[in-house]
């Protein structure tokens, strides 16, 4: 859990690591996973759709993203809270909100199995009946991903995906609609947060601001409201302002 002191001893204003994790994801923990174009950083499109714009992207940073996605491209954009600038077009946009543990009862749980590369088609299917957020097929190798089998199937998991120093996102919580009501998802948000805490870490999470429920389970376990954010994706130009072609990075 953080230090409740921590945060009152840094000035309001100073960024926090938190303002933008997939940058502090990518050029820490998960550096090995960073595709990079100038100082535009990007998971592997199978891995997960967080990209990095450096904090105040200038031209040349929006010019580099347009190259790495390639020309009309959807670029997610999540977390972003700026302005685009011209040529390019907001294609999606759904509020958002960034929790963290502040007092999670976090404890193992003795149901929860750690799951594999042999059991993601099963992942992908839940996910796709479910609808947590992005798991894509290489999303398992950011972190412990833990699932919960009744008669041999998968009918609940949730897992780690970015990884600021010092601190893990919760992700993926998902739970089969015939076992909603049982606490599954409960017990794996602690079960994951006691890997995350045995490490010297922090749990926090997205979820959108619309998702009342799941932001009030998550509040009474033991999570609070850290910042608002935005998840939001925009269409690429097929032209940088200086009229040179956005050519895609190989």
């Amino acid at each position: 859990m953080t230090d409740a002191n921590q945060e009152s001893r840094v000035p309001a204003d100073a960024p926090h690591i938190l303002d933008n994790p997939a940058l502090a994801s990518l050029t820490g923990p998960h550096a090995g996973f960073a595709e990079r174009r100038g100082r535009v950083l990007r998971y592997p499109v199978d891995v997960s759709p967080w990209l990095a714009l450096p904090d105040g992207p200038d031209a040349d940073d929006w010019a580099d993203l347009a190259a790495l996605a390639g020309p009309g491209a959807e670029v997610p954009l999540p977390g972003f809270r700026g302005e685009v600038p011209d040529g390019w077009e907001i294609t999606f946009r759904v509020e958002g909100v960034q929790l963290v543990d502040d007092g999670l009862a976090a404890a193992p749980d003795a149901e929860a199995v750690r799951l594999g590369p042999d059991d993601v088609p099963e992942m992908l299917d839940l996910v796709g009946r479910t609808r947590p957020g992005p798991f894509l097929p290489r999303t398992i190798e950011l972190g412990t991903y833990l699932g919960i089998r009744r008669d041999g199937a998968l009918v609940a998991m949730a897992g780690e995906r970015l990884h600021p120093p010092g601190w893990t996102e919760i992700s993926a919580v998902c739970t089969d609609s015939a076992y909603r009501g049982e606490g599954l998802a409960t017990r794996l948000i602690r079960a994951v947060a006691h890997g995350i805490r045995e490490r010297g870490e922090t749990p926090f999470l997205h979820t959108g601001a619309g998702n009342t429920n799941a932001i009030r389970l998550y509040e009474s376990l033991g999570f609070r409201l850290r910042r608002r954010t935005a998840f939001l994706a925009a269409r690429a130009p097929q032209r940088l302002a200086d009229g040179r072609e956005a050519v895609p990075v190989a």
